[in-house]
């Protein structure tokens, strides 16, 4: 019992120190809109990205998120997005629920969207939880559980080129607070206002290879953490990098991706984390998959083809 303490205060620690109330994930390039309602509709066609993350293997009561968004942009001028997550972590279970609206403008060699989301939030104590004493008897943890939800708003800005893209976002704007007061117990939980900054360039190295190194910043204000990408791309089928993660993890990233015909590319992706925190000695790392794609809605036309594939294959 000492242990499994020791190990929970660790997670506890780590946790607050990098602020993540956002379930984290390593493949984040492939995840934009997540963390920016401006990145809706952006690639001009109706795409949906799956993740699954196992954090920290082997640690009683480590992270377990799943991930579903699904955009669809040249709709109502520009695009909308449907983000779905849930992150479980011990005892602890998050869900979240949104929909994203961004407006895209035309500007210089790109587009910039403007973009906001608007959905709920949900923490919930499931009714497992057993003190340090193995009872139940706990007046401050309820037993049989329980759960609070609220409402949530977040605003984005995204621009991109063919090759560049730069986004700028905060999450959770009203900074709510889920409560529920009970007979034996207070249930409360402050949700923190995050602030989100993300670039990348992909430069062409030939005819048959890319290279995209990017970059995501986060935020609580008090906090903050990021993750430094690099993505190199053989022959639009084959990817594979590196991420490091500033004081957590060193992440290999590989994967396949392909048009499956003209209209259709699909996208497969894993990372595994080499943890570098002091949870490093009491887990075996972290794995994540991915699952993706991209349908271009009408015809391919004769001449655009070219250029539909550019801007979905290059990671914008």
């Amino acid at each position: 019992m000492k242990k499994l303490l020791y190990l929970l205060s660790v997670l506890l620690i780590e946790t607050a120190a990098f602020a993540q109330q956002d379930a984290q994930f390593s493949m984040n390039m492939f995840n934009r809109l997540a963390v920016n309602p401006a990145y809706a509709g952006m690639n001009k066609a109706l795409c949906g990205t799956l993740l699954y993350r196992q954090q920290w293997t082997a640690f009683p009561g480590a992270p377990k998120t799943g991930l579903l968004s699904v955009d669809f942009g040249e709709v109502l001028f520009g695009g909308v997005g449907l983000t779905i997550d849930q992150d479980q972590l011990g005892f602890e279970r998050t869900l979240k629920a949104k929909l994203a609206y961004s407006f895209h403008l035309p500007l210089g060699p790109g587009a910039l969207g403007i973009g906001a989301d608007v959905g709920m939030i949900q923490k919930a104590l499931e009714g497992d939880f057993i003190t340090p004493s193995g009872t139940t008897t706990d007046a401050a943890v309820p037993w049989g559980g329980t759960s609070a939800t609220t409402y949530d708003i977040g605003l984005g800005l995204y621009y991109r080129t063919q090759n560049l893209y730069v986004g700028l976002s905060s999450l959770h704007l009203p900074q709510q607070e889920l409560r529920k007061v009970e007979t034996a117990y207070d249930f409360n939980y402050k949700i923190a206002r995050h602030y989100y900054v993300m670039a990348g360039y992909t430069f062409k190295l030939g005819n048959i290879w890319g290279l995209t190194p990017s970059v995501l910043a986060k935020s609580d204000a008090s906090a903050t953490q990021m993750d430094l990408n690099l993505i190199a791309k053989w022959n639009d089928m084959v990817f594979g990098g590196f991420s490091y993660r500033l004081s957590d993890a060193m992440v290999g990233i590989v994967g396949l991706e392909g048009s499956i015909n003209p209209q259709l590319t699909a996208r497969f992706g894993y990372s595994y984390d080499i943890t570098t925190s002091g949870i490093k000695n009491h887990s075996n790392g972290s794995h994540e998959l991915m699952l993706g794609f991209c349908y271009k809605i009408g015809k391919a036309k004769p001449g655009n083809y070219e250029n539909v594939r550019n801007w979905y294959r290059s990671p914008q």
